[in-house]
């Protein structure tokens, strides 16, 4: 694979700089095209600037653009370690299927990844919470207007030191219901990770925050009554005995986070149930007493517990504001593998030597 060097690199971030998220970059990104005529071809490294495009180019006006999210962590044994970058890849072949992108060959793109990262090594920071977010992204480069599925496409991967993505750590996220604005109907794009889902939940997001909350906690868009997700979580509630996540209909984004998180909890003997919940139960639950804990779960943010919901105008506090034991569980088993200081027994860290 060619490799194309930088003259001067980047200055990285000091040590103990708060890196927030998405805000440093470093000094080289893979990528590959294609095009009809070749298929996927032209992968290589190189230095990570900005890339010219004609005004015409589809992705900006079709949307016809897809992501995924991964972290990768030092490990103690010097090696650098990524999360379930297998699922990572399927997820992102599905999207592509459901956004008329070609599959792209993963074998391909899992070597461009681990040799990106061998290169910037020294980029993954090492204080706790912190790790090399990666960002793969497919956008349509063909230069043409009309709606149709492009026949050109650019594949990159960036990678971003980060630290939590909230400002405030794992202090409880407050989530607000949104009622009115829908991110996702049922045999539209919710369960694929594309450009759009993001564009269309950022008016209920912005309106949210304006509010003083972290995050909008959406409702299905048939009947505004089931649970769906967080803009960039799945959902979890411990209601007495069980925990409960909203299944996947096929409005959600099935999450490597959730996946995981279901699979810890099953082993260590919790009721785990997958199926629709309605807000209503949620609020008679919190009235009741019966829910305990409620969380969100994704790569971004891990784990991260929701202290407070408000709907319709009236706030419910969760589990005092605090968070609670389940979710203190699964945030330091998923981060303990991810970084190495816990025992892997389920073979989801791939590690890379270098």
């Amino acid at each position: 694979m060619q490799v194309i060097k930088r003259t001067v690199l980047k200055q990285k971030p000091e040590k103990g700089t708060a890196l927030g998220f998405g805000k440093y970059f470093t000094d080289y990104m893979f990528t590959m095209k294609y095009t009809k005529e070749q298929g996927w071809h032209d992968a290589k490294i190189q230095p990570n600037e900005p890339v010219r495009f004609d005004l015409a180019t589809t992705i900006f006006h079709y949307a016809q653009g897809i992501f995924e999210g991964m972290k990768a962590f030092l490990q103690p044994d010097g090696s650098i370690g990524v999360f379930r970058p297998d699922q990572n890849w399927a997820r992102m072949n599905r999207s592509a299927e459901r956004m008329c992108i070609p599959q792209f060959p993963v074998e391909l793109a899992q070597e461009g990844l681990e040799q990106l990262l061998k290169l910037e090594k020294d980029w993954i920071p090492r204080e706790a919470g912190t790790a090399l977010y990666i960002r793969p992204t497919i956008v349509a480069t063909r230069v043409m207007l009309g709606v149709h599925a492009s026949t050109e496409y650019l594949f990159f991967i960036i990678l971003s030191p980060v630290g939590s993505y909230y400002a405030h750590g794992l202090e409880p996220t407050r989530l607000l219901v949104e009622d009115f604005y829908v991110r996702s109907a049922i045999g539209g794009t919710g369960e694929a990770k594309c450009l759009g889902n993001y564009a269309a939940s950022m008016k209920a997001g912005e309106e949210a925050e304006a509010k003083g909350f972290d995050q909008v906690l959406w409702l299905d868009a048939q009947e505004k009554k089931y649970v769906e997700e967080v803009g960039s979580m799945n959902m979890f509630f411990v209601i007495g005995n069980e925990v409960v996540t909203p299944e996947l209909v096929g409005s959600i984004l099935p999450g490597i986070t959730r996946k995981s998180c279901i699979q810890v909890l099953k082993e260590k003997g919790y009721r785990v149930s997958e199926r629709r919940i309605s807000i209503g139960e949620v609020i008679s639950a919190c009235e009741n007493g019966t829910l305990k804990e409620a969380f969100g779960t994704g790569t971004a943010a891990v784990i991260s517990p929701v202290g407070l919901i408000r709907y319709k105008g009236t706030d419910y506090t969760i589990h005092g504001g605090k968070m609670g034991d389940i979710t203190k569980l699964l945030y330091d088993t998923v981060t303990g593998i991810q970084n190495g200081t816990l025992s892997d027994p389920y073979g989801w860290v791939k590690k890379i030597e270098g």
